[in-house]
């Protein structure tokens, strides 16, 4: 039986869920404050990540949590006022990523990732946007031979485990392959399985022009307008007043600001990052990451992307660019970046659970009501598999994997 649908956000997420609803017969309006694909689904490394089959697990090390501690790295950084609210689920996350519990959360995310490609081939096909995915892989570079072998030992494990694919490359390998690096380094990790995507925004774009194809409709709107109303669910737009049976929140690193008044309180934080573009140098011939450094680099339509890791600080805080800085010094090590694009570096968060699995599925206490976000580092890689995943669920048709793992009542 088919229904109306309120789908609350328009990144990769909330897009991909409008579709496969839309697909299904559906109803559906895409709602967000600004056009598909303008926030955090623009600022990502353009990567769907096939071989990324394990979450980022909080640090045990004692070596790496000093090294954070004291800001002596460029991966992480942090806002000392916002460790107080940080503190629960970080503490939460600390709890998930030890051995008692990691070992099935990894392989429930695998069975995600596992359908990452699938489920994004048809989309791109349809929505007519080959022009923007390169499918060549993703690699690593290594600076330090140390660090490549305790990185290879690591792809060999998840090779046995999950199956991915690696091959391993010298120093002279990489030299010829990559002829936009400028210094010798130790070699590097191709993964072959991943794809890129020259604009992350665009694709987005693409699948929402597809989404209206469908017969679904985009307005502007602000998800804080959100209502019950009798049986369903209403919400305020620049078209007017909107009325549906059920409502996603797709809202990304948003999701918490509308919960909080509905009375849930998951374990939600955030961790922001950074990037910027740089034109007039020679192009890296895929992204790659730097491993010795916590930098990824990626050729990209506006020029070479560099972004940074984790910075762990309230949403929506004052930008700290530092690691932004210092990803730039480490990366004109190895890349010529003559101009930046940009005046002031992009900043965007990643919507992130304490579990590290995202939170797909019904909501506990309100009828019609679903949640879809909390897909950290890989929301752009798992779009079109979440969104496919809830509106099974939605329409009661058998799910493409089990869903208990990331059901919103697991908190």
């Amino acid at each position: 039986m088919t229904s109306s649908v309120l789908v609350l956000g328009a990144g990769m997420v909330g897009t991909c869920t409008a579709i496969h609803l839309a697909q299904r017969g559906h109803q559906v309006v895409l709602a967000d404050r600004r056009a598909p694909g303008e926030e955090t689904s623009y600022g990502n490394a353009g990567l769907i990540q096939q071989e990324a089959v394990e979450p980022y697990a909080f640090p045990r090390e004692a070596a790496k949590l000093l090294r954070a501690a004291f800001k002596r790295g460029l991966d992480v950084n942090y806002h000392a006022a916002a460790l107080p609210g940080l503190a629960g689920p970080l503490a939460r996350y600390w709890q998930a990523s030890g051995p008692a519990h990691y070992p099935a959360i990894a392989q429930a995310y695998a069975r995600l990732i596992a359908q990452a490609i699938p489920e994004h081939a048809p989309l791109i096909a349809a929505a007519g946007a080959e022009d923007l995915v390169q499918r060549t892989g993703y690699r690593w570079v290594f600076r330090e031979t140390a660090t490549m072998d305790e990185a290879l030992a690591r792809a060999e494990r998840l090779h046995s485990a999950y199956g991915v694919r690696h091959v391993a490359m010298d120093a002279g390998a990489l030299a010829a392959a990559e002829p936009a690096l400028k210094a010798r380094l130790a070699g590097a990790i191709h993964w072959p399985d991943p794809w890129a995507v020259r604009d992350p925004g665009a694709l987005v774009a693409r699948y929402a022009a597809h989404f209206t194809q469908l017969g679904g409709r985009i307005v502007k709107a602000d998800a804080g307008t959100l209502r019950e109303n009798g049986a369903g669910w209403s919400l305020q737009s620049a078209d007017g007043p909107l009325e549906a049976e059920h409502a996603v929140i797709a809202l990304g690193p948003w999701a918490d600001t509308l919960l909080r008044p509905l009375g849930y309180r998951l374990p939600l934080f955030v961790k922001r990052g950074y990037h910027r573009h740089y034109t007039g140098g020679p192009v890296p011939t895929m992204p790659w990451l730097d491993a010795d450094r916590g930098l990824v680099v990626a050729p990209m339509q506006r020029g070479v992307r560099l972004t940074t890791g984790a910075e762990f600080a309230a949403r929506d805080a004052a930008a700290t660019p530092w690691q932004l800085a210092g990803a730039e010094a480490a990366a004109r090590e190895l890349l010529d970046l003559p101009q930046p694009v940009e005046a002031t570096p992009w900043r965007g968060a990643r919507p992130c659970t304490a579990d590290m699995l995202p939170v797909v599925g019904a909501a506990p206490r309100h009828r019609g009501l679903w949640f879809n976000f909390g897909h950290a580092h890989q929301g752009f890689t798992l779009g079109p598999a979440c969104g496919r995943l809830l509106a099974e669920l939605i329409d009661g048709q058998p799910p493409m994997v089990d869903p208990a793992p990331y059901a919103p009542a697991r908190f």
